[in-house]
């Protein structure tokens, strides 16, 4: 796992708690920064597979 797959898992993790909240507390900005930063994540975690298939090609390739 790279630092982009963990940041990216972490800022997931981070916009489902901020959402749940923002349902709990009735406040909907909260929740649309979570579902925001859900997209973040999920968009780094993305680009951190991208960079590990790269790898994993390369490293197979010498």
């Amino acid at each position: 796992m790279n630092r982009n797959q963990m940041k990216g898992a972490a800022k997931n993790v981070a916009g489902k708690v901020q959402q749940k909240l923002g349902e709990l507390t009735g406040n909907k900005t909260q929740q649309a920064k979570g579902i925001a930063k859900q997209v973040q994540g999920n968009a780094q975690r993305g680009a951190g597979n991208v960079e590990e298939a790269l790898d994993k090609a390369n490293r197979k390739s010498r």
